[in-house]
């Protein structure tokens, strides 16, 4: 067991010594995850969880301020015209100067609303949905205002209780009989991490152990007294641990800089890497023993690596493809670590439900595992 740590320590080593290496390991698929997150927001969706609204409130009176309180209880982060944000705002409205003096005379009151020259129509839509709901509430609150205190006339204080007050009826929302779509980050961030480690671990294991065998490197350790499985399992070791090293990394940047929610499932999504990483390992050393040109041995883990990553649902969500695409998902190891990570991070589920994807997964393990010892070659 010590021969084999010492061999992959060092293939760590000498790998880690190459500062383009962390291109390759970090910098190209976090950027990848960015442009792909921001593209794949979702369809129309609210991009914004407290959309901005512009508020000209003219009204010096307290129904202004009652109003603008409602407008954050309703979900909206409220700008003033001039302010630093106020060009990021998705819809305007101008509170009247006489707008507590006309709810004190018990008359009608008109808001101005208005529509910002270049924002988008979906969170437009949002906001303008919750302006609704605002007006809706602040009536219900003075209805409700005026049957507690027998018609008399409202006040900052009461009105400020009700809205403060927790609702008698409230609405819980959950998604039923289907899982939501993985847009955005939550989309982009799995795909990314597994279809960059399994082509990344794939192209430095085979080019690896096609560049140590033709200088030697190989035959010289096989002087030892190294059994081909040790020389093979520190090999593969070595590999595993740079997919952990690359999977930490971006789970790390996916967390803090993308605010992907990963905690709670960390131990499950290391454990789904661990075993991707030992697929593409295997995989690695059995083409570095079949091939020993190293430009051959890149050119083929290419052909095997992109298109495992576009068919497996990497680079779109399966969730719009056909039936058809969604079973050949499944062909490649990439859709099944795909399943999991899903499954953890966008679903919310626990290590139950990802034991098929790592059963799947160890069976493309254990025959590259065999494959390998097979025709490993010094």
């Amino acid at each position: 067991m010590s021969a084999i740590l010492v061999i992959a320590w060092n293939d760590v080593r000498l790998f880690l010594r190459d500062r383009t290496a962390y291109l390759w390991l970090f910098v190209m698929p976090l950027a990848f995850v960015w442009v792909m997150g921001f593209a794949a927001r979702g369809p129309g969706g609210p991009e914004d969880a407290r959309p901005r609204v512009l508020v000209d409130n003219r009204d010096t009176g307290f129904m202004g301020r009652v109003f603008l309180k409602e407008l954050g209880q309703q979900g909206l982060e409220i700008v003033t015209p001039g302010s630093e944000h106020a060009a990021d705002a998705r819809r305007g409205i101008t509170v009247p100067a006489d707008f507590t003096e006309r709810v004190l005379a018990m008359q009608q009151v008109k808001l101005d609303f208005f529509t910002i020259e270049g924002s988008d129509i979906g969170n437009a839509q949002i906001v303008q949905l919750r302006l609704g709901r605002v007006i809706i509430a602040l009536n219900a609150h003075l209805a409700r205002l005026a049957i507690d205190t027998r018609g008399a006339p409202p006040t900052e204080a009461g009105l400020g209780a009700l809205i403060d007050a927790p609702p008698a009826v409230a609405l819980q929302v959950s998604h039923a009989g289907r899982k939501p779509q993985p847009v955005g980050m939550s989309f982009s961030l799995p795909g990314n991490l597994v279809g960059y480690t399994f082509l990344n671990v794939l192209i430095f294991g085979g080019a690896s152990v096609a560049d140590q065998r033709r200088s030697g490197v190989i035959r010289r350790l096989a002087v030892n007294p190294l059994s081909r499985l040790q020389l093979l399992g520190g090999k593969i070791l070595g590999l595993m641990l740079l997919a952990f090293v690359q999977s930490a990394g971006m789970l790390a940047a996916g967390q803090f800089l993308f605010k992907v929610p990963i905690g709670d499932s960390l131990g499950g999504i290391l454990l789904v890497m661990g075993v991707l990483g030992w697929v593409a390992a295997s995989f690695g050393v059995l083409i570095g023993s079949l091939a020993r040109a190293e430009d051959k041995v890149i050119g083929i883990c290419l052909a095997i690596g992109l298109p495992a990553a576009a068919i497996g649902g990497c680079w779109w969500p399966l969730e719009l493809a056909g039936d058809f695409f969604k079973r050949l998902a499944h062909a490649v190891p990439n859709g099944w670590a795909l399943d999991a990570l899903h499954q953890l991070i966008t679903y919310g589920s626990g290590l139950g439900a990802i034991v098929t994807p790592l059963l799947a997964l160890a069976a493309f393990g254990l025959a590259a595992n065999v494959a390998a010892a097979r025709w490993f070659r010094a």
